[in-house]
């Protein structure tokens, strides 16, 4: 059985972000496919290596669907106590995927600075 996981590290500073929030939602499109309907699964917080204590999915509750995370990374900045501009260009960072297969592995990885994320599917 598969699992979703992820972590986040913070390319400006080169090391894990630690207690970010990240929320988890299933999207299902209604029935025209033009609108979309998300529920939160569940709100989990990173660790001191930046990732989570346990998979965020796993089991029979890891499902082929539309999902999206979303990591509140303005605050972790705050934290840190830079000192940004108002508003943030990145507070939230929203990353909708899909997952063909729930059978196998899924990691989501985060790479972020107060400027710029990337993400890509790991596993």
């Amino acid at each position: 059985m598969g699992k979703l996981t992820t972590h986040i590290l913070d390319v400006s500073a080169g090391k894990p972000a630690t207690q970010v929030r990240i929320d988890l939602y299933k999207v299902e499109k209604s029935g025209s496919g033009a609108e979309q309907t998300a529920t939160k699964l569940r709100s989990v917080t990173t660790n001191s290596d930046g990732r989570c204590d346990e998979p965020l999915l796993s089991g029979a509750d890891f499902v082929a669907g539309q999902y999206a995370l979303e990591f509140h990374i303005g605050d972790y900045f705050d934290a840190l106590g830079l000192s940004l501009p108002a508003p943030k260009f990145i507070d939230i960072v929203a990353v909708s995927f899909g997952v063909a297969d729930g059978g196998v592995n899924y990691h989501v990885p985060l790479l972020v600075s107060p400027y710029g994320y990337s993400t890509y599917r790991g596993s």
